[in-house]
């Protein structure tokens, strides 16, 4: 069968097909108008983004994660939002639905009847999540317009209660731990604080760093007269050795006036001598008391020598002995130094243990008392957007779209029937038919 003699089939059994589209119609316009009507109402909700907590300050990007608007739409139809709107309209206290959970509760006696009743409203919700924007859509089925509008809201009011929840009871947790630790930081400040004041008091320190500045002071003098000393002390030591050395050519024995004075005199008196030598015998009387003067002075001579000597030694001693003094100074006042060093390290340690146990403490201070505002907080991210009002008409069935899909259907069933009858009753209605039943060619003669 070719497409000709299917729409020829079809022509000529329109009858059939138009009877059988018009009883489907009825039959389905019929049906609708008799089932039970039903009504759909829709509550709005918005998931307010503030980017800031206005009680905490602190960022909540949640918003922006993937699978937020999921999760939210799986709170909504969880058990809890259900029992929460059980409750908050009292739904139990209604004697038919007493009278409903009784007959259910007779094949199963452990039926609890707010948990029955939250799984038979979870069955008629519809939550529908936007994909580009933070609304939520809240649907309810039901026969009754007033109630489907009634519950949509519930539910819108009930999520916005457990999602506040859910954001609270977190928060108390926190803040009864936080709590705890708040009392151990107090507890290991004071400690802390303990060490240090009596690590100060068994060193006796006022101002550590006073102290250290103004030993350290001393040291730099002390290193400073260290030094000096020791120039002054290899000075003498070398002059007394030049002297000891070479007594008559020593610069300071030279320099020394008595000794000077003494020269001049001992070089007159020389020559004096020499010149009575020259006039008179060595028995002479005034040769004789020259020659002792002579003697005298020479004798006088060496004897100021030998003290200068012994003067610059003794100066060498002193200044051996002055700077040895200074060297022990220097030496206990570098020890008592780096000993002010160590114990300013070990203060710096505990002023630092005291330092981060306070910033410990004040830390978790500070989050305790965000956490003490968020769980006092009664304000939630969700607001309703649009609540659900009853609806003027039903969402199904609905006439106007029953009749043009059952004409559609009835049509489709009218074609078959038509082909049904046709393949019962086989007509010739075309040439190709008697080529497919007789198998004899056709010649088709023209007249001009």
């Amino acid at each position: 069968m070719n497409l000709s003699q299917l729409l020829t089939i079809l022509n000529v059994r329109r009858y059939i097909i138009l009877i059988v589209a018009i009883i489907t119609a009825v039959t389905a316009t019929t049906v609708s108008m008799l089932l039970p009507k039903n009504y759909y109402a829709t509550s709005s909700v918005l998931l307010n983004y503030k980017g800031v907590d206005p009680v905490t300050g602190i960022s909540l990007p949640a918003q922006l994660l993937p699978g937020y608007m999921g999760t939210q739409a799986e709170i909504i139809q969880s058990k809890n939002v259900a029992i929460d709107v059980v409750n908050r309209l009292k739904l139990t206290e209604i004697p038919s639905i007493k009278q409903d959970f009784a007959k259910a509760s007779e094949k199963n006696q452990s039926l609890d009847i707010t948990f029955w009743l939250a799984d038979k409203l979870a069955n008629n919700l519809d939550v529908k999540p936007s994909r580009e924007s933070s609304v939520i859509n809240i649907s309810y089925k039901g026969v009754e317009p007033t109630f489907v509008a009634t519950m949509a809201n519930a539910f819108a009011e009930s999520y916005i209660a457990i999602s506040l929840k859910l954001k609270i009871d977190p928060a108390i947790k926190a803040s009864e731990y936080l709590s705890e630790q708040n009392n151990v930081l107090r507890d290991n400040l004071q400690k802390a604080q303990e060490k240090l004041s009596k690590y100060q008091q068994e060193r006796g320190f006022t101002s550590i760093q006073d102290t250290f500045d103004v030993e350290s002071s001393k040291l730099r003098d002390l290193s400073s007269q260290y030094s000096l000393m020791q120039s002054q002390a290899n000075d003498s030591s070398s002059r007394r050795s030049s002297a000891v050395n070479n007594m008559s050519e020593s610069p300071d024995v030279a320099t020394n006036p008595v000794v000077q004075n003494l020269r001049i005199s001992l070089v007159t008196a020389e020559a004096k001598l020499s010149e009575l030598a020259e006039k008179f015998s060595k028995n002479h009387p005034s040769y004789i008391a020259s020659e002792a003067e002579v003697i005298k002075l020479r004798s006088q001579l060496q004897t100021e020598i030998d003290r200068a000597v012994k003067s610059l030694s003794n100066n060498a001693n002193i200044d051996s002995q002055r700077f040895a003094d200074v060297k022990a100074q220097l030496e206990k006042q570098k020890q008592k130094v780096l000993a002010l060093n160590r114990s300013r390290s070990e203060l710096m340690i505990y002023e630092k243990e005291v330092q981060i146990a306070q910033n410990a403490l004040e830390s978790v201070n500070n989050r305790f008392s965000q956490t003490v505002l968020e769980g006092r907080s009664n304000q939630a991210d969700i607001a309703i957007l649009e609540r659900a009002t009853p609806p003027q008409s039903p969402s199904n069935p609905r006439v106007i779209l029953v009749l043009p899909f059952s004409l559609i259907v009835g049509g489709i069933l009218g074609c078959f029937f038509a082909l049904l009858a046709e393949f019962i009753d086989r007509r010739v209605r075309s040439r190709d038919d008697i080529l497919a039943i007789v198998d004899i060619p056709v010649y088709v003669y023209s007249i001009k």
